[in-house]
């Protein structure tokens, strides 16, 4: 896989919120990392962690209040066309088709004409769509929608590709797929990935490595290498030792999840 991509430096990210309560509550504490270029990273960890917090203080949307984090292109303060961000809820204009849906974010940084549009069917291609330019989200499988969501934040072309529990509203079955798939996107396109998902297994298969994160306030609780996907074996996950490596992370997760529960999340 080319190394292309850009990583992400974050250095004592520190973060918090007042809910409606009006108490103060920190999400994370004094997280610092190192993403290498080309990696793909998974946060992984129990509801209410902080995993979506730090993805979205990376991508931009949310100011950082202390800690720096940097790309290639410099200090972040706000979104960029270098970081592109999927969805759970897939998040596409249900009143345009699949290729306009895809066409968006070129026509938004001046790109049209014929050049979005080979490009918008060069994606959907890729994520296997071809034939399906001109439908509407809702005439699509779950499955489907994400595909052309991840189609159109790859057509912008960003470095950095951040996803938030993508396949989590997903059937067991294709959500398989989807992981198997975007193994695939990434291998060929050497971008720096980062996922967030509290699936264990799911994590174990796709990330070069994990941050186990602790429960609320968010810190790295460990570092975890794991390239189960460096191999093309679809039967990886029946191996014994991708199923040793999953007990292993989960042994480190389990008590994140208790006190998780106990703080009511």
């Amino acid at each position: 896989m080319s190394k292309s991509g850009f990583g992400i430096e974050i250095e004592g990210i520190t973060h918090g919120y007042v809910p409606r309560s009006g108490k103060p509550t920190v999400a994370l504490d004094n997280v610092s990392l190192s993403i290498a270029p080309g990696e793909f990273h998974a946060l992984l960890g129990p509801s209410g962690c902080g995993k979506s917090t730090l993805l979205f203080l990376i991508g931009g949307f949310q100011k950082i209040q202390q800690g720096t984090i940097r790309t290639a292109r410099g200090l972040v303060s706000e979104p960029g066309p270098d970081r592109g961000i999927v969805f759970q809820n897939f998040a596409l204009f249900p009143w345009k088709t699949v290729i306009e849906n895809v066409r968006y974010g070129l026509e938004k940084k001046g790109i049209k004409g014929s050049e979005a549009e080979q490009r918008a069917k060069h994606y959907i291609d890729l994520v296997h769509l071809s034939g399906f330019e001109k439908a509407f989200p809702t005439q699509l499988s779950g499955g489907m929608q994400q595909r052309a969501a991840i189609a159109r934040t790859l057509a912008i072309d960003p470095d950095i590709l951040l996803m938030d529990e993508p396949f989590g509203a997903l059937d067991a079955q294709t959500r398989r797929i989807m992981q198997e798939e975007l193994l695939t996107i990434w291998r060929g396109t050497g971008k720096t990935v980062v996922f967030v998902t509290h699936d264990v297994a799911e994590a174990v298969f796709l990330a070069d490595r994990i941050s186990v994160m602790s429960a609320r306030p968010g810190r790295i609780k460990r570092l975890v290498s794991a390239e189960f996907n460096r191999s093309a074996d679809p039967t990886i996950h029946k191996s014994p030792a991708f199923n040793d490596m999953v007990e292993q992370v989960w042994e480190m997760v389990r008590d994140e999840v208790d006190q998780a529960r106990a703080q009511g999340h």
